[in-house]
């Protein structure tokens, strides 16, 4: 069955970044947040086998699947390649994610984060395409894709050599567009060109297009006062043809307000707005940073239970404004209750695990050197 776009949520609700309280999910107010979504007309959920450390699929069944309607609302998970270590380990994985999530089908299933070499050879190994379109015919699975985070080759590899796949997530937003390691434009080419369904992750960046410099903030604001930051990022995406559904995590109340008021009467960029995109963008590239979007799939295997994530959004900040002293309280207050950057072992686990393919090892040791002499 084909999707149709046109009643596909332009925004998806990514349970990847939910509220937290005493290191859990926050409950009532992830009840809160799907309920204004929903309130909305808006009915899209987007979660996965690891995140919040296996708690995200548990989160989506206690706040939406027990309060809501099934044929109200799509459910879309992932199947992880690193957590397949022999073949019955695929059909172990999918039940227990309907048992976690308290559902008998899933309307969309991904492959995810496939990329070159071990996530999609354990794909290719276990023969996992057609073991989806297996659970689609019993119908379990509504919908068959995958994420992707590889090369635009293996990506036109891929979607040619099975055209079952009836769309494709990828990480899309106006910085990637040139980015020599994303390459999301050609990624998204190369699906626009065979008229494939495009899903959109990171169109914030993992929030780095939501807070910027001041004087960045600045060339937005002058010509659209009434828009947030963030709302260029989703606007801009939200304007290219072919795109399905754009994934925010959204972490506060806040950013759901603010989203829901982005796309309640959506109103593409113009001509102008896109010139500004562009000179932002010129901008962003020139300030060099570590393009870490706060994934967090790096920290739960980490044995030093070292913030990842964190620790690069202090070095970051800290190459914009050298002597921003709120990034150094950050990090004097980060380290109270995660390691240090300086504690990294350079055991890899993290990058194995990378979806941005970042030079973790490395960039920690960097940061240890600029960090131990902030804390």
């Amino acid at each position: 069955m084909a999707i149709d776009l046109e009643s596909m949520s332009k925004l998806g609700f990514g349970l990847m970044r939910l509220p937290e309280k005493n290191g859990k999910v926050d409950h009532d107010r992830v009840c809160d947040m799907v309920d204004a979504y929903m309130k909305a007309g808006l009915n899209y959920f987007d979660t996965a086998y690891v995140y919040h450390g296996g708690k995200s699929e548990v989160a989506a069944r206690e706040a939406l699947v027990k309060r809501y309607p099934r044929e109200s609302f799509m459910l879309a998970t992932k199947l992880p390649a690193w957590e397949i270590h022999r073949e019955e380990d695929v059909e172990r994985i999918f039940n227990e994610q309907l048992e976690r999530a308290g559902v008998e089908y899933f309307d969309f299933y991904l492959l995810h984060s496939i990329e070159e070499g071990n996530n999609y050879d354990t794909y290719v190994k276990y023969d996992c395409f057609d073991w989806c379109m297996k659970r689609k015919a019993e119908g379990k699975i509504k919908h068959f894709g995958f994420s992707f985070h590889g090369s635009p080759e293996l990506l036109e590899t891929i979607v040619d050599a099975h055209p079952e796949v009836e769309f494709v997530q990828i990480q899309l937003n106006y910085l990637d567009r040139t980015n020599p390691v994303v390459r999301s434009q050609r990624l998204y080419d190369i699906l626009r060109e065979r008229n494939i369904p495009i899903i959109v992750m990171e169109p914030v960046r993992g929030g780095a297009l939501a807070n910027m410099d001041p004087a960045i903030e600045k060339k937005f604001k002058d010509y659209r006062p009434d828009k947030s930051v963030a709302s260029w990022a989703l606007r801009f995406v939200g304007s290219l043809p072919g795109v399905m559904t754009i994934l925010s995590g959204m972490s506060t109340e806040d950013q759901m307000e603010d989203n829901l008021n982005t796309f309640k009467n959506f109103d593409p960029l113009n001509d102008e707005e896109l010139k500004i995109i562009n000179e932002v963008t010129e901008t962003l590239v020139g300030i060099p940073q570590i393009g870490c979007t706060a994934c967090k799939y790096c920290t739960d295997g980490c044995p030093k239970k070292i913030s990842i994530p964190d620790v690069f959004r202090t070095i970051n900040t800290l190459r914009r404004h050298t002597d921003d002293w709120r990034s150094k309280n950050f990090y004097s207050g980060l380290v109270q209750r995660s390691g240090k950057a300086s504690d990294c072992i350079g055991c890899g686990q993290c990058e194995r695990v990378c979806p941005q393919h970042l030079p973790i090892i490395k960039l920690m040791g960097e940061a240890a050197e600029i960090l131990d002499r902030v804390n």
